[in-house]
């Protein structure tokens, strides 16, 4: 393979990014070359840009939900072919711990994923692993394929909280995550998905995908509703989507009892306080959900019926990815997806 010279995004200091400029290096024998055609900015980006990532501490690359085309493959490579339309499951697990030798990827005692290694998404290439590239079927554009990463995190955090027919559930946050959880649970049976923001454009957006009640916590308070809408019952099941600690307690005091909260949400003050005698009074439980362990192939399947493009709400080139950054960290841009293209 010819030398190719890469861009690559990097967050160098809190709300600063350049590029790095390097070589591709030689693949693998199990590696493929994927050109970035589109990259979207993911709310982990942001707490990488504002140097509060728990797990990324700066320098760092950034991106990791992108979509492109195949153009080079290792000599075992049989499954990914040049010229293939792909998205990227972005992880990477060693294949030897328990977890790993029993199918279960994503409690990899060793996990990591490529933009922590320095193979971020906002860039012109990436490298991956064979078994991580999936094909893009006809009804995903490279913008919507960029989008199968987060639908893949909200498809994880739906099958963890084993929703049934029937449920109503709770979601705090309505940023893309939320959203695309509200509209999982509404193809997993939920008969009420209420959603809780600050924003009424958000709201309004959640209503389309999949949510069927919507409340502003800034108008009304999100526990008094939920009793409202509940008759006093409380949700079957819950989950925290922004990572903070008023949203951790709002996620586990909303819920029924025996009821269950699942944690999204990543926390950039990761102490919190919360009432321990709910757990034991209303026998709660309480569980995280973090990344996605074979869950592409079901978010692929699942967009066919999602209208992903109206998450995009701003495209910028690469090399604006300052700027695409300054949008998505404003909140007053009204942005949800912020999707950069090489």
């Amino acid at each position: 393979m010819e030398e190719i010279m890469n861009r690559i995004g990097e967050v160098y200091e809190p709300f600063k990014v350049h590029f790095l400029h390097k070589p591709v290096r030689p693949l693998a024998p199990d590696e493929v070359l994927v050109k970035v055609r589109a990259s979207a900015i993911c709310g982990s980006d942001l707490h990488i840009a504002r140097g509060l990532h728990p797990s990324a501490p700066l320098p760092v690359t950034i991106g990791h939900e992108f979509s492109g085309d195949v153009v080079a493959v290792g000599s075992e490579v049989t499954k990914a072919h040049l010229g293939e339309r792909v998205t990227v499951e972005p992880c990477i697990v060693c294949g030897k711990c328990d977890a790993c030798r029993h199918g279960q990827y994503g409690y990899c005692e060793h996990i990591s994923f490529t933009y922590r290694n320095g193979d971020g998404a906002m860039a012109d290439y990436v490298v991956v692993k064979e078994p991580y590239v999936y094909e893009l079927p006809d009804y995903l554009s490279y913008e919507t394929g960029a989008l199968i990463e987060p639908l893949s995190v909200a498809t994880h955090a739906v099958r963890r909280a084993d929703i049934r027919l029937g449920e109503t559930v709770l979601i705090i946050g309505a940023g893309a995550i939320g959203m695309m959880v509200a509209a999982m649970c509404r193809r997993s049976g939920a008969a009420e998905v209420i959603i809780a923001d600050f924003s009424d454009q958000r709201l309004e957006m959640a209503k389309q995908v999949g949510a069927t009640v919507t409340v502003n916590s800034g108008k009304e308070d999100l526990e008094q509703a939920v009793a409202r809408l509940t008759h006093g019952k409380g949700v079957d099941k819950s989950f925290e989507c922004v990572g903070r600690e008023s949203c951790f307690l709002q996620a586990i005091m909303t819920l029924k009892r025996n009821g269950t909260a699942t944690i999204i949400g990543i926390y950039e003050k990761p102490q919190i306080q919360i009432p321990a005698s709910r757990f034991v009074t209303h026998e709660i439980h309480v569980q995280g959900a973090q990344g996605y362990c074979w869950d592409f192939p079901i978010a692929i399947a699942a967009a066919r019926d999602i209208p992903l493009e109206k998450f995009i709400t701003h495209t910028f080139p690469l090399e604006q990815l300052q700027q695409a950054l300054d949008t998505a960290l404003d909140s007053k841009s009204g942005s949800i997806k912020v999707i950069l293209k090489p």
